[in-house]
Order: structure tokens, then sequence, then C-alpha cells
């Protein structure tokens, strides 16, 4: 998934269809309750001063496929009204194309939730309650119209359509179906992510759909936690709705994927903090769209939406998630897996990956023959000079050449493994040569690391590093901390 996400094309066309809001939070302090009531009292600046616009609903899944690198295009109604410049301006500041969102020609108010937020002692945020402003009529037939107008310009070479129900009245079954026939024409897959509705009827033909483990036993009538139940749920929902493929998420077990006659997948996720479910739905049907977008296979697809909403949920409220964030947890979590050992070949993707995501990558090389105090305080301060650390460490055969009979003392998979638990190491790359040039040539390091007994001159490597505008940084040595004075001391004894 690394070298997919790598590689990820930015400008890929994602049409966004539905309920579009305007999130309106309001912060406050709740240090204590009225004296009257037993209720919080919250204390705000003024109600300009603690208020913050966010784009929500449709317009939510839109700005997140902004963060990943998508070419967002917004098609749903808004009321003619103030809020719906906020909205609009919330959405053109992040990039995407608004012109598919329509004004409304009556009464109908654009779509706003005013989010009462409070702190205590002046952090640790929690939502205390939320008023709606909002119609849920269905559109007119000329309204419609107007969408399904709006949407076909911007289907022609999209790489996917997104439709989000709230079920505030613009998504009808007409116009689902309507949109769902254009797309299968100009062969743009449709991802759903569904309302907390009993009927999905509006639904049927789309690519795929996203239902939440409630929704989809509301939509089914079947009932249970179980994998029969989970997969029946799934499996009533493709054959009824006529879809290719299924993505049933699954809170902290991850998602259920089918795909066709294939057996059912499930796709665990990584166990995070949970400071606020708020927004990860849209965040995996961002994810999956703009995963299809760029040629996912859908396994591909539900792993990294798994990713994005893990990290959706560790913040307060909606975050978007950059799409180098995913790219930094899933260099973490291969970190974990792998630990720090890689050869060459492995640890390029990773280190590009690092440098795409604005690292700084440190190199510094020795044989670590026996680990001293010297070597931990010398790497330790090699660590201080960037993000991440490579050390390349000289094989046996290379020890062997370098320092006569007898040496290394420590064979290379214990140097490894006594490396590996530093915390100052983040990765190591064993070379056979006498010196690691190829390595430095490969790595192309922002910073090379030497001990006092070199001069920037005679650092192997240093013309390299420097031609390409990094530095090279000479470490003073601990005085008599060596392994040769080991070596000697306990042949004395």
């Amino acid at each position: 998934m690394i070298r997919f996400v790598d590689g990820w094309k930015l400008g890929k066309r994602v049409v966004v269809v539905g309920d579009f809001m305007l999130d309106r939070y309001v912060y406050g302090n709740a240090d204590r309750l009225s004296p009257d009531t037993p209720v919080p009292v919250l204390s705000v600046a003024s109600l300009t001063e603690g208020v913050k616009n966010n784009a929500g609903g449709a317009g939510n899944v839109c700005v997140m496929l902004r963060h990943l690198g998508c070419d967002v295009h917004c098609i749903g109604m808004v009321g003619d009204d103030n809020m719906a410049d906020m909205l609009t301006d919330e959405l053109t500041d992040s990039g995407c194309n608004t012109v598919g969102l329509i004004r409304a020609r009556d009464s109908r108010r654009t779509t706003v939730k005013f989010n009462i937020v409070g702190l205590a002692q002046h952090r640790h945020a929690q939502k205390m309650f939320r008023i709606d402003v909002e119609d849920k009529d269905p559109i007119d037939d000329r309204t419609a119209s107007r969408l399904l107008s709006r949407a076909r310009k911007s289907l022609r070479g999209a790489a996917a359509l997104c439709i989000e129900d709230y079920n505030k009245g613009v998504l009808t079954e007409s116009l689902c179906q309507q949109l769902i026939v254009e797309a299968k024409k100009l062969g743009v897959p449709v991802l759903v992510d569904p309302a907390a509705i009993d009927d999905y009827t509006r639904y049927r033909g789309a690519t795929s759909m996203t239902p939440n483990r409630t929704e989809a036993q509301k939509a089914t009538g079947v009932v249970g936690h179980d994998e029969d139940s989970v997969e029946l749920m799934a499996r009533t929902l493709m054959k009824r709705l006529r879809l290719k493929t299924i993505v049933l998420t699954l809170d902290k077990q991850g998602a259920l994927l089918l795909e066709g006659r294939k057996k059912p997948r499930l796709i665990p996720t990584v166990a995070r903090d949970v400071y606020d479910v708020t927004g990860a739905g849209d965040m995996v049907l961002a994810m999956l769209a703009g995963a299809l977008a760029n040629g996912a296979e859908w396994a591909t697809a539900v792993r990294l939406a798994n990713v994005a909403a893990g990290l959706e949920v560790e913040h307060f409220g909606v975050v978007p998630i950059a799409l180098e964030e995913v790219l930094l947890a899933l260099l973490e979590r291969q970190h974990e897996e792998l630990g720090k050992v890689r050869s060459l070949d492995q640890l390029m993707p990773e280190l590009a990956a690092h440098k795409k995501a604005g690292k700084s990558v440190v190199f510094t090389n020795g044989c670590f023959d026996i680990l001293h105090a010297g070597h931990v305080s010398f790497l330790r301060e090699a660590r201080r000079q960037g993000d991440l650390l490579v050390v390349g460490v000289n094989s046996d055969k290379s020890i062997k050449r370098i320092k006569g009979e007898g040496r290394p003392v420590n064979k290379q998979i214990d140097r490894m493994m006594v490396l590996s638990e530093l915390e100052s190491v983040d990765y190591l790359v064993v070379f056979d040569d006498d010196t690691p040039i190829d390595l430095v040539s490969a790595i192309k390091p922002d910073v090379i690391v030497k001990g006092g007994d070199y001069t920037p001159k005679t650092v192997v490597g240093a013309d390299v590093v420097t031609k390409a505008g990094g530095r090279v940084v000479i470490v003073d040595l601990i005085k008599g901390r060596s392994t040769t004075n080991i070596i000697k001391k306990a042949k004395r004894s």
C-alpha cells in the first residue's frame, strides 16, 4: 500500500452529489453550573469570535477528497441565504468546484447544524448539544432536472461519483436512479453512503455502498453482530440492489468487503484512541473514491479507508485527513511489523515516502562491533540532526577485511539486534563494501554525520550530500570510549 499511495496521482475528478450542509461550532468555557438549574453554563467571548464554520454532510466528503488530492465537483441544493454563502466559501477555499450548487428559488433554507461545544478548564472539547435548521421536503422535478444537468457535465471525465445521502430531500429515488444511469453510460463507478432509512431502493444499480452495521440492520431487518449475520446483511443488500460490491463498516472490527461471488473478506483496522467518531463514515467514502479513482483494487481501497477513518476518529469534530498523514500511518504500521532492519531495496521506497511527507533523513555508518556509551551518545546526537536516522552497518566480511582476524567480536545478527533496541535509530541497513558510498549515493540523505576523528573533507559521501543541498555534521566523540580500547582491556584482564 505504501508504493500505491506514494504513486498517487493528483487531480482525479470525483463528483459528489448529496445533502450539503453548514456545520457551525460555537466554542466556550463550561466551568460552572447555572445557580437556578443544574445545567452547564457556556461562556463565550462573543457570538462571532467563538464560531467556526465547516462544510458538512456531502460538503465534508468534498473537503476530504480535496485533501486526498482529487478534483472535486459539488452537486447539490442550498438555500438562497447567507448560510449558503458561508458554506460555498468553505468549499471554494478548500479548492472545490461549486458550480453545481444550486440556490433554492423558494423558501427552502440551507441546512445548518449549530454545534455547542464546551471546554473544561479551557481544553477537553466536548459537544454539549446541537441545534439543526433544515427543510427535508423532497425537491421538485424542475430542481432535480437542474441538478442532473450539472451532474452530466461534471461526470464527463470523472473517475468516480459519490452519492452522499442524509435524507434531507435532495436525493429522491428518481434523481438517484438517473444519476446512476448517467454514470454507468460513461463507465464511472458509483459509490453510495446511504441514509439511515428502511428502503434502499433508490440506490439500486450502484457500483457499491458503504453502510455501517446499524444502517444495514435497519435496511435488511437482519439483526446480529456475529459473522454470519453480518455476511447475510451484505449479501441481502448486494442481491436486492444489484450491487457489484458492498463495504459494510464495522467500527473497531474494520470492514466486511463483499465482491460479486467472491468469499467475503473481513479487513481489520488498527486499534486507535477514539476521541470522536464524527466524520468517520464520510472519510471512508472519500478514501474509497480516491483510491478507486487511482486504480486500486477493492481490498487495497478498503484497507486505506480503514486507515484514514482510524486517523479521523482521533480528532475532535470533523478534520480532513491528508494523503501524507495516511502515508505516514502506513509507514508507522510497517515499521512496527518489520522492525528496523531493511535491505536497500526495501528501504528506498519507505525513505521516498518519508521525504514526500516532509521528513528529513540523517545517515551515518560504522561497525558497532561492541556497543558502548560512545556509540549511544554519538547516535543520539546524530538523530537530533533530522527526523529519521538511517544507520549503515558494516557486514561481518567487511569488518574482517578492515579490522583483521578476530573481528568482528559480535556477529552481524547480534549487532543488528542490539542496535535495533536504540530509540535513536530508525532504520538499519547492512553493506558489504569497505565504504558506504553506494548507500549514500542511493539514499541521498539530507544530513551525513560522522565522529570527531573525521573532517568534513574526509567523510565518505560528503560531496554527494553537499551537491544535493545537504550538510555534513561532525560530532565530538567521548574520549576513551572505543571498541578497540574495550578489547585491549579485556585482553589485559
